[in-house]
């Protein structure tokens, strides 16, 4: 996985915390010994990522991500394994020695620095381009929407012409190679054209990273072309899901909250008039881990979604995500206007920041929602909306938040907060109070999953958790069973790297993982430390039950080893009939 010594490795793993850093990342939650949270490599509402301190591991029940805490920092930031260290190096104070990269990092690396710098060329090409006569239709489109020149500068806005291959014909100019401009994401190919400009005919939108390096581009067509917004692929630097427009200037605005907008333009015209805290999605839908960035910068955020139907659905979409963040969120109501960039045009930003002021709860936005959905002239239809607002309260923990809204809310729809609390309690009892989102509880068999697996290889990997559970039930078992007992190739590394510990004194769960380059092995052995052996009643059904495994484990090597001989191998016939028999007399006691 690198190239820095085993010690240094093992030393800034002890500096590095999993909780601590994996905090710094996601809102976990304390659950029994393990921590839980919203997983932010897949899009999901419920914390389904658990990271267990005593093994300083994470697992996600859900999409299977896992492994150890260079793994969760290579996954989340997209590093390479070097690149990890020194992340983690920085944050534990480390020094790191010179060392020469691997062939594979330097690879990587020079990669993702060359993409960068197709980007950065690519930016001054199209801004280069605004300002000439052939960008004159994307300035005057832009002058159109009131922006300025300084704003214009300062956002540095350009222009990809109609003619489809300027850009190609620049870079390749700069010595590029067709094959890495198609991995940059800045071409397309095909037989008939050959390799032709992404962009063309567009107002371009750089989208850089909080160090302000260009890591993509946004699109907009002039006229009625489609798609009327384009924005780059992902590449090696560019993440969608993990990037938000205009990031890099709305961190630094020590504004006491973050508005997050739709569009390009919302985010632009918002900044011009003085709200730098503005920052949107790219061409997608909220997503967990753009909720994860946020929560890193402020506590609360403003939400200016379009007050049309698809801008409500987008708003209720976005409101849980932000909410199991941690973060509080408002909704600024934008009526009668479209969004932010045609009220701010209309009414300017002394009638915006009023609108600020005046921004709605996410709990009473969601109810005006259902209001909507409901008619109040029904008495049937006016007790299903009190009872979806029951629910609504559900979702608050017992106590003095519940009791607020409950209150408020009672007050709203003219109901005495005693019978809003009565039927918050009928609508707990009937539901089970399960309106309240819960972390699942983790399978220990993962049994779905395992359904699917063979039998001898679910024992094995039922072998390895039992081993990897404790000093005294790893020696316990390496008395019965060798590593090459177990037939599946991932289990007998693991197998042996966990002997390898318990013969030198030094359990280290988290240690296997350096030993394990390719994700998936990673992902297989994090769901293998990680699973939980089902409670057993005392000693004597834990002793039962570990034999009855370990006898299965040894069988099927037995019945491998006997199916994959030569039938002229005599040695190996006298060694799976000593086998045989030692089984035979086998006795596994626990001391």
């Amino acid at each position: 996985m690198g190239f820095y010594s085993q010690e240094l490795i093992e030393e800034i793993r002890s500096r590095s915390e999993i909780v601590d850093v994996i905090s710094g990342y996601i809102r976990l939650q304390r659950k029994g010994s393990n921590y839980v949270g919203i997983c932010p490599f897949h899009n999901d509402r419920n914390p389904s990522m658990s990271v267990n301190p005593p093994r300083q591991i994470y697992r996600c029940f859900s999409c299977g991500a896992g492994g150890d805490v260079f793994r969760f920092v290579m996954d989340y930031e997209n590093l390479t394994f070097p690149e990890a260290v020194k992340v983690l190096a920085d944050r534990a104070g480390v020094a790191l020695p010179e060392q020469n990269d691997s062939k594979e990092a330097r690879q990587q690396a020079d990669l993702k620095a060359q993409i960068m710098e197709l980007n950065r060329l690519a930016a001054k090409f199209y801004y280069y381009t605004l300002r000439q006569p052939a960008g004159k239709r994307g300035m005057d489109y832009l002058r159109g929407r009131g922006l300025s020149d300084e704003t214009m500068n300062r956002f540095g806005l350009g222009y990809a012409d109609a003619h489809g291959r300027n850009l190609y014909r620049y870079l390749k100019s700069k010595g590029y190679k067709d094959q890495f401009l198609k991995e940059s994401g800045l071409m397309q190919a095909d037989e008939k054209r050959g390799m032709y400009d992404k962009f063309w005919n567009r107002v371009m939108f750089p989208i850089m990273d909080v160090h302000n390096r260009v890591i993509g581009f946004g699109g907009r067509v002039m006229g009625d072309g489609k798609p009327k917004y384009l924005n780059s692929p992902e590449t090696k630097v560019f993440d969608k899901s993990r990037n938000l427009y205009g990031l890099n200037t709305a961190r630094m605005s020590r504004k006491p909250n973050i508005i997050l907008c739709e569009g390009y333009m919302d985010v632009i015209a918002l900044h011009q008039a003085g709200f730098t805290q503005a920052v949107a999605s790219l061409g997608t839908a909220f997503t967990v881990q753009q909720s994860v960035i946020l929560k890193r910068y402020t506590n609360e955020v403003l939400l200016t979604y379009d007050s049309d139907e698809a801008g409500v659905k987008a708003a209720l979409r976005a409101v849980p995500i932000l909410k199991d963040a941690g973060l509080t969120a408002r909704i600024i109501n934008m009526e009668p206007y479209k969004d932010p960039d045609e009220f701010i045009r209309a009414e300017g930003a002394e009638r915006f920041q009023q609108r600020m002021d005046e921004a709605q709860s996410s709990f009473f936005f969601e109810l005006e929602v259902l209001e909507r959905q409901h008619d109040f002239r029904e008495p049937e239809s006016k007790t299903a909306f009190f009872r979806a607002l029951a629910g609504k309260l559900l979702e608050f923990e017992p106590g003095i938040e519940r009791e607020n809204y409950t209150e408020a809310a009672a007050e709203k729809y003219r109901l005495s907060a005693e019978q809003l609390r009565a039927m918050v309690r009928q609508v707990g009892v009937q539901t089970g109070g399960l309106q309240k989102r819960t972390a699942p509880e983790p399978v220990p068999s993962g049994t779905r999953r395992r359904r699917q697996e063979d039998a001898a290889l679910r024992d094995q990997k039922l072998l390895i958790t039992w081993m990897s559970s404790g000093e005294r039930m790893l020696r316990n078992i390496c008395r019965y069973v060798e590593p090459e007992e177990f037939t599946d190739p991932l289990c007998r590394r693991v197998a042996e790297l966990l002997k390898e510990q318990q013969e030198s004194g030094r359990i280290n769960p988290a240690a296997l993982f350096q030993y394990f380059t390719e994700e998936e092995e990673q992902r297989q052995v994090s769901a293998m430390l990680q699973d939980t052996i089902r409670a057993l009643d005392g000693q004597e059904e834990e002793e039962k039950a570990l034999q009855e495994t370990i006898l299965r484990v040894k069988r099927s090597s037995i019945a491998w080893m006997t199916g994959h001989m030569d039938p002229n191998d005599m040695e190996m016939l006298q060694k799976i009939v000593r086998k045989r028999r030692e089984l035979e007399k086998l006795h596994i006691s626990l001391d």
